[in-house]
């Protein structure tokens, strides 16, 4: 496990992050005390939110380095020659040395900086790639494989739009998925997953190689995307999907294009015309916000490490090899035989080591100056 001690020993300049973290504090603390600034309140909300959550950074890292005083002293008490105050002293030390790893935990989630988009609810979307119908087979798996990850999450999983293969497989199935942390969660599954087996038809025997690409967006808020009703083309037809005999005679599928950037959605999930429709704007909006958040990241961002980063969906991510009972992770080199239980939706065996990876990755971030912690 990444430890935050190890990382700090070897980085003076991390050590030199949280001085400048304590320099900003103390710099806020003066601007909130400043009658002027209440006359801004958007301005003193900002200050106080910062002040707020450095706050917790300031006292965290204070208490490390009173605890690290404190053990050094005692370890020079251990040496006395009384044994009841080396006794004291290996109490001492007990107790100290369990705070001083609550604390090194604590410090690690406070000073990375917190993505402001975690909380938010996703659009999921999951296209078959190279492959054909062995392809359109695999995104149904990991269709269901996040399906089951939510259930067991206690998220809602709404099925937007998709189309069938007459196999049972998706060439492309989107729905959005509501609950406690889901990007969080499942920001890093962006990306093309490869899987290699050999399919049903073939009669060889030979292992084939398929591509699945997913897609995870997180949901745009009215506040974030304004969209002008003027901008919009919106069309209804008839439902092809399933839906049984009134998604047939009933126009209640949605077209919706957006045109300055000629995006185009379409809901037919719904019997309902006025549900289709609010669902397809849900969309939309999530698209337009994710086409202005990556044009900001091109902006900004133009080396590999930062495309990785983003879960930019041009990157293979993650190779299912069936024959072998194996699931690669390319991104950080990681191997699982615990193959079954993945696909039935135990995901966190592949997700957790890829928080722990690229949380390591900001600190080393913070450390050369990249990121700073607040």
């Amino acid at each position: 496990m990444f430890r935050l001690s190890n990382f700090l020993r070897g980085c003076p300049s991390m050590f030199e992050q949280l001085d400048e973290v304590e320099d900003r504090y103390r710099e806020l603390e003066a601007r909130l005390a400043d009658p002027e600034l209440t006359e801004s309140p958007d301005e003193y909300q900002e200050v106080a939110q910062e002040h707020a959550h450095l706050k917790e950074i300031v006292e965290a890292y204070s208490r490390y380095q009173e605890v690290e005083e404190e053990i050094e002293e005692n370890k020079l008490l251990r040496e006395d020659d009384d044994p009841d105050i080396q006794a004291m002293a290996e109490r001492e030390l007990e107790t100290l040395e369990r705070e001083h790893a609550l604390l090194e935990e604590r410090l690690r989630e406070l000073i990375i900086p917190d993505d402001p988009m975690d909380d938010k609810d996703i659009l999921l979307e999951i296209r078959a790639g190279t492959g054909g119908e062995e392809a359109a087979l695999f995104a149904a798996d990991l269709f269901r494989m996040y399906s089951r990850y939510a259930e067991d999450h206690g998220w809602d999983i709404d099925i937007v739009d998709s189309n069938t293969t007459g196999k049972g497989g998706f060439k492309e199935i989107i729905a959005i998925v509501e609950g406690d942390d889901v990007y969080s969660r499942l920001k890093h599954e962006a990306g093309v997953h490869r899987v290699q087996r050999v399919p049903d038809t073939e009669s060889g025997g030979r292992i084939h190689t398929s591509a699945v690409t997913v897609a995870v967006l997180p949901e745009a808020e009215d506040v974030e995307v304004k969209i002008d009703p003027s901008d919009l083309d919106i069309e209804s037809f008839r439902s092809s999907g399933p839906g049984g005999q009134h998604a047939n005679v009933t126009d209640s599928a949605i077209r919706i294009e957006h045109l300055p950037t000629g995006t185009v959605v379409t809901c037919q999930d719904e019997k309902s015309q006025h549900q289709n429709k609010a669902k397809a704007m849900r969309v939309l909006k999530t698209r337009l916000l994710e086409a202005k958040r990556e044009e900001q990241r091109q902006s900004r961002e133009a080396d590999r490490r930062e495309q990785v980063g983003s879960g930019d969906r041009s990157e293979r991510i993650r190779t299912y090899n069936f024959p072998q009972n194996r699931i690669t992770d390319h991104r950080i080199d990681h191997t699982t035989h615990q193959f079954e239980a993945i696909l039935d939706g135990d995901v966190d065996r592949l997700i957790e080591p890829l928080q722990t990876h690229f949380e390591a990755q900001k600190l080393k971030d913070i450390e050369s100056g990249e990121l700073t912690p607040w």
